[in-house]
């Protein structure tokens, strides 16, 4: 009788202890799954932080690209686009010319003298009889007036009239002087159109013989000869223009000097005139 009871109460615990093991399984179970929730949510707030991070890199990159040096690599980056062989001709041309610009700036910018005052001392030191005075005063003045007033003090003990021939030869030599070096830029002026001219042409040949051995007409083959072409005549015409404008303000101050010389041989000729008069010719 109690052997009985005995099993009939071991099979009630075994009973009774199954649903305990069976609820732990997937407890265990549902906890392991929260925790590679956990990791996972953790795992993919550090990849977006981490690309939140080269994002904003990669922004400030841009920021610091806009603001400097983004010109300068652009036209980098098109100048090498643009064919370097014929972009380094028209930059050649630019610098060349610029060169002898610059030079004929220095040198129009030196020989601007003040004239009037100029004049009057040497007007008061011819009334003073002392010529001498009036040529070392000239040798020690740069300029072309300075140097045609010296050339009438060479020739004072002549008439009046062969003086104003010196005068006008000698404005004529000085004017030559100042507009030396003019022709070579004029010639780079011409040549760095005619340079990106060129390219466009040999851009255009390009596109035509890749499309020839594409065997087809492809907007891509197409736009990348067309790109250097007018990439080498943008370039060129930017060039010209820049020579041009210097070039035209030279020109100004040939002219100005031009009208100084003048209006300084006219008095230049009243001064030797007068001192004529005061010593009997």
């Amino acid at each position: 009788m109690k052997k009985p009871l005995i099993l009939w109460i071991c099979a009630a615990l075994l009973m009774c202890g199954q649903p305990a093991w069976a609820q732990q399984e997937p407890a265990k179970a549902a906890a392991e799954a929260v925790a590679d929730t956990a990791e996972t949510a953790g795992d993919t707030l550090t990849a977006d932080s981490a690309m939140a991070l080269v994002d904003a890199e990669l922004g400030a990159a841009d920021d610091d690209y806009a603001e400097g040096g983004g010109l300068h690599k652009e036209l980098k980056r098109k100048f090498v686009e643009g064919s370097t062989g014929f972009m380094s001709l028209v930059a050649l041309a630019l610098v060349l010319g610029l060169a002898f610009c610059i030079e004929r700036i220095i040198y129009l910018s030196l020989a601007e003298v003040n004239t009037k005052r100029l004049m009057q001392d040497i007007d008061a030191r011819l009334e003073q009889g002392d010529v001498e005075g009036a040529k070392e005063l000239c040798r020690n003045t740069r300029g072309p007036v300075a140097s045609i007033c010296y050339q009438g003090l060479l020739h004072i003990r002549e008439q009046v009239e062969d003086i104003d021939r010196q005068l006008t030869n000698y404005g004529s030599v000085q004017i030559s002087n100042m507009e030396k070096g003019c022709t070579w830029i004029r010639l780079f002026i011409a040549v760095a159109p005619s340079l990106g001219f060129l390219g466009t042409v040999i851009g255009m040949v390009m596109a035509f013989d890749q499309i020839q051995t594409a065997g087809d007409i492809s907007p891509t083959i197409v736009a990348r000869g067309m790109k250097v072409a007018l990439i080498t005549t943008i370039f060129g015409i930017i060039a010209a223009v820049v020579l041009q404008f210097f070039y035209n303000y030279i020109l100004s101050k040939i002219e100005r000097l031009s009208l100084q010389m003048e209006e300084c041989a006219i008095t230049f000729l009243d001064s030797v005139t007068n001192y004529k008069a005061r010593n009997n010719g």
